[in-house]
């Protein structure tokens, strides 16, 4: 992963200033988690099934959790997954990732490892290209945190 000038020196202000203003790291809300569903989903309530998340159920360090979620769709131009939302409901900032997939990706599969403060649920949301919503959730155990918990 690559930044733009502008990017890192984004990144470096922002730390400087939580750094300077003494403050305590906060966690998302279950509301801000459940406002980032219903913004990815537009406002569709997501069911059970068909999106399966793999995460450890204890992770011994938050720093770099594994985390794979698949879907399972035909992926045709009929019928396909447009994206995958994954949430970690107590990190700061909810949204972890976005994958987005067209029917040509043959498979609706993505791995990647995450960063978890605390023990908290991690959410997968797929959004399907008729509109339709799924929701898979796993607790993951974290020994020491990953974001200075």
């Amino acid at each position: 992963m690559s930044f733009t000038r502008r990017q890192v020196f984004g990144l470096t202000i922002g730390a400087a200033a939580f750094v300077a203003a003494g403050s305590r790291v906060s966690f998302a809300a279950t509301d801000q988690t459940e406002e980032a569903i219903k913004a990815f989903t537009g406002g569709a309530d997501p069911k059970e099934g068909t999106v399966s998340l793999d995460t450890p159920e204890i992770a011994e360090n938050g720093n770099t959790v594994p985390v794979g979620v698949s879907v399972d769709s035909p992926m045709t131009a009929d019928s396909f997954v447009e994206s995958v939302l994954i949430l970690a409901d107590g990190n700061p900032n909810p949204a972890v990732a976005t994958f987005h997939f067209t029917a040509m990706s043959g498979v609706a599969e993505a791995k990647t490892r995450i960063r978890l403060a605390k023990t908290q649920n991690v959410i997968a949301v797929a959004k399907m290209n008729d509109g339709s919503a799924f929701i898979d959730r796993k607790e993951v155990k974290v020994t020491i945190g990953g974001c200075g918990g």
